[in-house]
């Protein structure tokens, strides 16, 4: 089989990262999708599916063990999009303190998740030849606009993705030597599977929020990123406000 261009795609299943599989797939990568769900349909033969825990070695490494044998290459791309919300007070209207198993919960599934991604990506990444620049892949993790204005109840899930924020630029520096960049998006408000679960009144107000355009974001506006992140190589160690100007209140 000739060796083709691949990517790996957490959270691929739906949402944001469904978007960014099915756009890397439309240019032409072969991409294994990586999810906790059971298999997704997707009528694109260039995706595959692999049931993965991202916190888990032997998941991850399996998933990459099938972009070579489907598709005959290490992935040069790998694009952390899974994780999980939680609200919670630190101290709620009952007086009991935030849970933290829940804490725990959150901040192993999306910032040890998505470190134990990199790490075992990255490695894979260095066994391979480098292209005529010196590059070897790109990494690119989903943080949020909560980790810089996290709001009421967002303790857990604003701290698991400020962790992937503050860990964007020494991971960029260990890699760099080996011609792995690596980036990471913070995303305001999207139109999700968990914002299309609330009512239209609720999803209206908060899209009203956004300074412009005055409306919730698009995943294939989020999977469009990606893709300008793969091209442009001077994107290295930065992380991509994409939020409409939107600032979060209390």
């Amino acid at each position: 089989m000739a060796a083709r261009l691949t990517a790996l795609v957490t959270g691929g299943a739906s949402g944001l990262g469904r978007a960014t599989a099915l756009n890397l797939a439309a240019r032409g990568m072969g991409v294994v999708v990586a999810d906790i769900t059971n298999e997704t349909e997707f009528e694109d033969s260039n995706i595959r599916y692999a049931q993965t825990d991202v916190t888990s070695e032997t998941d991850v490494t399996r998933a990459l063990d099938l972009a070579r044998a489907e598709f005959g290459s290490t992935p040069f791309v790998a694009v952390n999009c899974a994780g999980i919300g939680y609200a919670k007070r630190t101290i709620s209207s009952q007086g009991e303190p935030h849970d933290l198993a829940g804490f725990l919960r959150v901040m192993n599934v999306n910032a040890v998740g998505s470190f134990n991604v990199l790490r075992l990506a990255a490695m894979r990444m260095m066994e391979t030849a480098a292209d005529e620049e010196g590059q070897r892949g790109i990494i690119i993790n989903t943080a949020s606009i909560a980790a810089y204005e996290g709001q009421v109840g967002q303790a857990a899930y604003a701290a698991s993705k400020g962790a992937i924020v503050s860990m964007t630029l020494p991971c960029a520096r260990d890699l760099a030597a080996s011609g792995i960049r690596v980036c990471a998006i913070a995303p305001g408000l999207f139109m999700t599977p968990l914002l299309e679960g609330l009512p239209d009144l609720v999803r209206t107000q908060l899209a009203s929020t956004v300074p412009n355009p005055p409306r919730l974001g698009r995943a294939e506006e989020f999977a469009h990123l990606v893709g300008s992140i793969i091209d442009n190589k001077m994107l290295n160690g930065e992380v991509i406000r994409l939020d409409g100007a939107l600032r979060m209140g209390p």
